[in-house]
């Protein structure tokens, strides 16, 4: 796990203090922040919960002011930015280091010698934020008769967590106090907020006003917020631990009647012995994106503003689950997937509002096939699961055989062709108002590794599909294979027309020779796309989805929406893609040295930027510095599946 630690000689480095850390429930919920407990983004918050899991997410505690009062001395434990850019109170000379094993801790120097550890966990099943402050050690002699308490004042909203809050007459101030616990209802639309606390609770309405949340300032978006502050909690520190324990309810809940302090140790002691239960710092880290959905289970595409979308699901699954031996939830997943198919398609993105699926792209469905190839090759699945799996995948097979949305169908050479004007239907899905960054109509590449890796994966259950697998086997090769260069085109028949290519260096013609169960090319083709994509598109942190050399290339990923738009798959490093680059390299030069060589900069990544997590993306150009999520769930995937790809050199 990640540690950072200041010397006797300097404080943590700035940069540091704004990586951020993630602790995620079970359905879709979670807690986060970063290193100098400052706020950055309108998604930092100490409760923010699914009220529809694993959507409906609303932020309830944006997060806490606390501070030690000893001595007439008074010593902040946390830090706050105010517009314009002030940073008060100071926490950065007092913070001693930050771990995040077994879960978020702090180290503060209060006083002279004395040092108070404060620390953040989510218990994944119960949905509750727990918060404790100690001693480390024993108290000072001097602070022993009740000469040190902590203070805790809760900052509130109720909001959607993709909105800002501000004043307004309207919040619910009224508090109900039954002995350890406090509860608060901002809006009556959403749910109470419950706090157990084993402190003395004083009711002091107030407003803070003007946050500023530097991340969204930097996406170009709107950066200011005001929260609510109901009361203060007040802890005799110097006696015994001080435990917050906050948690969402709405109302069907049956309230406990357990003692904050004892309530809090039986958290911590089950949050303790579920986490060692994983093998490895990875695994632990990807418990994070597999939640519940509709009494199933379902994978977050990414925290903190993604929900869990069709292609992440099943390109994930494949590290996450099946290279992690969670067979029964890739089977769960699976399942409930299954249901979802019309027209031959599965959803690509359930709205966050509850509304109908969206039935929007043409590879999601493909890769459900292989995620149920990859995890019927395991030999965990049930014979009535296998069938209905196989079902599934024919009714898939079928409906872009016949032709389905958006001019999604085989062509007569037996390819896929897909894509009508103004849709974005691969992962290259950009889209800023009705410009479409990368529209890749005709017949992509990966779309087309796909298409043939299904055709063959359905043709071991069904001989139906091998004559179409082997027609558009034959036809890839014959129509893609770019002969000045032996490498191929991302996309041919572009926009539908006959015998049209796009020759731009893309990273998607890594799938024809790695990343998915059957290469379709070998020899000296598979040597030269490895070799181009080696060259112009490897960097330490994955792919880059355009050749520097191209006039499109963007080298940045930064700005507002439209920069980043513009920029996403125009030259942006996706970490995801280097297991598919690696996976095709060692077919072609074996496994030797690949370990070392690939995975080392992704290792000392995962104390960076979003802790012991894979971010989304990174800058083109060097130093390739991170953006997007800082926690996605197909980067770290990837990661793990090459992992067990790969074994020991």
């Amino acid at each position: 796990m990640t540690r950072i630690e200041s010397t006797d000689h300097a404080p943590l480095d700035d940069a540091r203090l704004e990586d951020e850390w993630l602790e995620a429930d079970a359905f879709g919920g979670f807690a986060s922040g970063t290193v100098g407990t400052v706020r950055t983004r309108r998604y930092h918050a100490l409760l923010l919960a699914a009220t529809q899991p694993p959507a409906g997410r609303v932020t309830l505690v944006n997060g806490v002011e606390a501070w030690l009062e000893a001595d007439g001395q008074r010593y902040p434990l946390t830090m706050q930015r105010y517009a314009p850019d002030i940073l008060y109170p100071d926490v950065r000379a007092s913070l001693l280091s930050f771990d995040t094993s077994p879960w978020p801790t702090w180290r503060f120097r209060v006083g002279v010698d004395a040092v108070i550890v404060a620390e953040v966990f989510v218990a994944k099943e119960s949905r509750a934020t727990v918060l404790r402050w100690r001693f480390e050690g024993a108290t000072p002699s001097a602070w022993q008769n009740g000469n040190a308490r902590l203070h805790v004042r809760p900052l509130v909203s109720g909001r959607d967590y993709h909105a800002l809050h501000h004043e307004n007459a309207a919040f619910g101030f009224d508090a109900t106090v039954e002995g350890e616990r406090v509860q608060w209802r901002p809006y009556c639309d959403l749910p109470v907020i419950d706090v157990k606390a084993n402190g003395e609770y004083e009711h002091a309405p107030d407003w803070y006003r003007n946050f500023c949340y530097a991340r969204e300032r930097e996406r170009g978006l709107d950066f200011i917020e005001d929260l609510a502050a109901p009361g203060v909690f007040h802890f005799d520190l110097a006696h015994a631990d001080a435990v917050m324990i906050l948690h969402a309810h709405t109302g069907a809940e049956r309230p406990d009647t357990e003692a904050a302090l004892a309530h809090a140790a039986r958290l911590a002691a089950t949050e303790t012995q579920r986490r060692a239960a994983f093998g490895s710092r990875l695994a632990r880290s990807a418990d994070a994106y597999v939640v519940n959905r509709s009494g199933g289970r379902t994978i977050i595409a990414g925290f903190p503003w993604f929900t869990d979308w069709g292609r992440d699901t099943f390109i994930s699954m494949r590290g996450l689950l099946l290279a992690s031996g969670r067979h029964d939830e890739a089977e769960s997943i699976l399942l409930e997937w299954a249901g979802t198919i019309s027209e031959g398609m599965v959803p690509n993105r359930f709205p966050d509002s509850g509304g109908l699926p969206e039935y929007n792209s043409v590879d999601a469905s493909l890769w459900f096939v292989v995620a149920v190839q990859d995890y019927l090759a395991t030999g965990h699945a049930r014979a009535a699961t296998a069938s209905r799996l196989q079902r599934a995948a024919g009714a898939i097979l079928d409906g872009y055989a016949r032709g389905t949305r958006f001019g999604i169908a085989a062509d007569s050479d037996g390819l896929l062709r897909a894509g009508v004007p103004g849709v974005q239907l691969t992962w290259m899905d950009a889209k800023a108002g009705d410009w479409v960054v990368t529209p890749r109509i005709g017949k992509p590449v990966e779309v087309q590794a796909l298409w043939i890796n299904a055709l063959s994966a359905s043709s071991a259950w069904s001989a139906q599909w091998q004559t179409l697998r082997d027609r558009a086997h034959s036809a890839f090769t014959a129509r893609f294979v770019d002969p000045a260069t032996h490498t191929l085109y991302d996309v041919v028949d572009v926009d539908h027309e006959p015998g049209k290519v796009d020759r731009a260096v893309r990273p998607n013609q890594i799938f024809a020779v790695g990343g998915l169960p059957f290469a379709l090319v070998d020899g000296e083709v598979a040597r030269a796309v490895v070799a181009q994509v080696e060259a112009q598109l490897l960097t330490p942190l994955g792919l880059r989805t355009l050749a520097p050399s191209d006039p499109a290339y963007r080298p940045h990923y930064a700005g507002g929406v439209l920069d980043r738009d513009g920029a996403y798959h125009q030259g942006t490093v996706w970490p995801w893609l280097l297991g598919p680059f690696v996976e095709a390299w060692v077919r072609v030069h074996g496994v030797a040295g690949a370990r070392e060589r690939f995975l080392t900069p992704l290792y000392a990544h995962l104390d960076r930027y979003g802790l012991d997590h894979i971010s989304e993306v990174a800058d083109g150009d060097a130093p390739h510095t991170p953006g997007g999520t800082p926690f996605q769930a197909w980067s770290l995937a990837e990661l793990l599946r090459i992992e067990k790809r790969l074994g020991t050199d």
